[in-house]
C-alpha cells in the first residue's frame, strides 16, 4: 500500500473539509493561517510551495492544531494573536479576540471628535486586549488614552499590546472596576465595548464563544448591567461637549438609547455595522 505523502496543499485540502464538516465558517482561511503559522510563512508561501511535502514534526505540530480547533478553541488564541483595524494585538484565553463589529466603535469615535489632529484625553473602559484603545490612538494622533479593565490578566495582555505598537508614550493601561482607576478626571471621549451577553444566555452560546472570559462576556441578568453604571455614572467623567460611544448587542440599542437619555445625554445617535446590524450607540454630554 502506497504511503500518503502529506504535501502543503493535500494537507490544507484535508484541512478545510474536515473544518467544513465541522461547520467551522471560513475553513480553509482558518485552514491556512494555522498551518502558516506552523510553517513560519506567510499564506501566499502556502501556494508557492504547494507541493512540499511536510516533515514529520511538521504534521504533528499541524495535527495538535487542528484537534484543539475541532475542540473548539478559537483561532486567533491558537495562532497567539489577531488583528484589529490594521494592527497585530497578542491574544490568549484571558482576553476577547476582538471582533471585526468592534471596529465600528472606531469609525465612530473618529467622527464625534471635532478635531481629530487636536489634543484631548480619551478613556476605553473594558479594554480587554487593548483593541480600542490602540484603534483610538492611531486614529486621533494627538490623543493621550487611559485604558481600564478589571482583569489583570487583560491589562497584561493590552500593556503588551500597546508596548508591541509602540504606543507606551500615549496610552495608559490600568486595572480596576470601570472609572475606578480613574477618580477625579475628565475626558473628551469615553468609549467602551462591555460585557454584554445575560447570563442566562452564556450556556448556549458556540463552543467557540464560551472558551472566551466569562468576565468578559456576562453582562448581567438582562445583558445592561454594564450599561446602567456606565450611563449613568459617565457624564462625572466627560468634559463639557465630550462624547460616550458604545458597542452592543444587537438587539439592545433601544435600551442603552434609553439609558443615555435618562442620564442627560444628547444627540444620541444609533450606528450600524459593515453587517447591517444595530451596533454602537453615541450621546454627548449636555
Amino acid at each position: 500500500m502506497a504511503v500518503q505523502t502529506w504535501t502543503t496543499l493535500a494537507v490544507l485540502d484535508w484541512t478545510a473539509q474536515r473544518f467544513t464538516e465541522a461547520g467551522i465558517s471560513g475553513a480553509r482561511l482558518e485552514a491556512q493561517l494555522l498551518l502558516a503559522h506552523v510553517l513560519g510563512c506567510s499564506r501566499v508561501q502556502l501556494y508557492t510551495n504547494f507541493d512540499k511535502p511536510l516533515a514529520e514534526g511538521e504534521l504533528a505540530a499541524y495535527r495538535a492544531l487542528i484537534k484543539r480547533r475541532l475542540g473548539g478553541e478559537p483561532v486567533a488564541y491558537l495562532l497567539g494573536e489577531h488583528e484589529f483595524w490594521g494592527l497585530p494585538l497578542y491574544v490568549d484565553a484571558s482576553v476577547l479576540v476582538p471582533r471585526p463589529d468592534t471596529e465600528t466603535v472606531i469609525e465612530v469615535a473618529r467622527t464625534v471628535v471635532p478635531d481629530r489632529a487636536a489634543a484631548c484625553r480619551v478613556l476605553d473602559l473594558c479594554t480587554g486586549s487593548g483593541a480600542i484603545a490602540l484603534g483610538l490612538a492611531k486614529e486621533l494622533p494627538a490623543a493621550q488614552v487611559i485604558a481600564t479593565d478589571v482583569s489583570a490578566e487583560a491589562v497584561a495582555i493590552a500593556t503588551k499590546n500597546v508596548e508591541r505598537n509602540q504606543l507606551a508614550d500615549r496610552i495608559t493601561v490600568r486595572q480596576g472596576d470601570l472609572f475606578a482607576p480613574v477618580a477625579g478626571e475628565t475626558f473628551d471621549l469615553i468609549a467602551s465595548n462591555p460585557p454584554y451577553v445575560a447570563t442566562a444566555i452564556i450556556a448556549t452560546l458556540s463552543p467557540e464563544v464560551r472558551r472566551e472570559p466569562i468576565l468578559a462576556l456576562d453582562g448581567g441578568a438582562d445583558g445592561l448591567a454594564f450599561y446602567d453604571r456606565i450611563c449613568r455614572e459617565a457624564a462625572a467623567y466627560l468634559a463639557p461637549g465630550g462624547a460616550l460611544v458604545l458597542e452592543h448587542g444587537y438587539d439592545q440599542a433601544e435600551t442603552v438609547h434609553a439609558r443615555l437619555a435618562a442620564a442627560g445625554f444628547t444627540e444620541i445617535t444609533l450606528v450600524h455595522d459593515l453587517g447591517k446590524q444595530p451596533r454602537v450607540t453615541w450621546g454627548r454630554r449636555g
